[in-house]
């Protein structure tokens, strides 16, 4: 078979990866950069084209990702929209609900997002355990995500990191639950981070910051009956925890074993054979824009000024 022509635009950091997973899965590349080094790094890397703009981009692509800083997300988005192809949209969609619900109502069945902690193993195997109820009914979703910097310049840490994790809670609960509160942190004038809580029955509470000393990643599932967490990303296993946590505290764990295949390149390889005639990937565009609107609404009851 023909390699699948997919374009990518923006091959910064992270976008250098997604062209490395492309290329792995037998896709023929071509990139949108604007900086000449950049292009030429591109095509040393296995793109067949590379060019400078969207406009330059060919007629034959299937499918377009788009991998450009938060901030430009929406019209980059709605600049590919007349090409007709199912684009791949890194999260979050945009950083403005009202543009995310506009691209959308547009492009409901060819708009997705990506949200690569969806395709996580771990957490894949953490929504099964919620739903089957092994361990009894779901009483809540914990998830800390917390390290030190921003490399990004254009959003705050918040539009960065909270995605994610809204991203677990609907993969998981299958649902992303009504916000309720949150508190700001606030570092030398710069929003670095949220503590969010949504939800009742099942609540959801996450904590995301980009001023903490030690980098962390946990997610803990609290069932009825037990605790399933994944206690960083790169674990090949769930823990399983069951026993009394009063008196005689002795508990029984499990190891679950998982995949530690990169999530990247299983919500790539979904893409890819979304184009090739499979099921459409995770995060529809109907999602992403609840996804954003939960980020704005947090960023109001923290009594952040500007919601973006």
């Amino acid at each position: 078979m023909p390699d699948v022509a997919v374009g990518l635009v923006g091959v910064g950091a992270w976008g250098k990866l997604i062209l490395r997973d492309l290329i792995s899965l037998g896709c023929a590349v071509t990139v949108v950069v604007r900086d000449e080094g950049r292009r030429r790094h591109a095509l040393e890397s296995g793109a067949v084209v590379a060019v400078a703009r969207i406009e330059d981009l060919p007629d034959d692509l299937q499918g377009i990702v788009v991998a450009t800083p938060t901030a430009t997300h929406a019209e980059v988005t709605e600049a590919l929209l007349s090409r007709n192809v199912p684009l791949f949209v890194e999260k979050p969609l945009t950083n403005d609900a009202t543009a995310a619900t506009r691209i959308a109502e547009r492009a409901a069945d060819r708009v997705f997002v990506m949200h690569k902690w969806r395709y996580h193993p771990g957490i894949e195997l953490l929504g099964q355990i919620a739903r089957s109820e092994e361990l009894g009914p779901v009483v809540g979703l914990r998830t800390v995500r917390v390290g030190w910097g921003n490399p990004h310049a254009d959003v705050d840490g918040v539009w960065i990191l909270a995605p994610h994790d809204i991203s677990i809670a609907l993969e998981v609960l299958g649902t992303i639950p009504e916000p309720h509160s949150a508190v700001a942190e606030t570092v030398n004038g710069t929003t670095s981070g949220l503590v969010a809580l949504l939800g009742d029955d099942p609540w959801f509470a996450f904590d995301v910051s980009t001023t903490h000393p030690v980098r962390l990643r946990e997610i803990r599932l609290i069932c009825r009956d037990g605790i399933a967490t994944l206690p960083d990303p790169y674990m090949d296993h769930v823990l399983v925890t069951r026993g009394e946590i009063l008196g005689d505290v002795t508990r029984d764990e499990e190891t679950r074993p998982i995949s530690t295949e990169f999530p990247l390149l299983r919500e790539l390889r979904a893409f890819v054979e979304h184009l090739e005639g499979g099921p459409p990937p995770r995060s529809s565009a109907a999602e992403g824009a609840a996804e954003v609107a939960v980020v704005e609404r947090l960023r109001q009851l923290a009594g952040l000024a500007e919601a973006r």
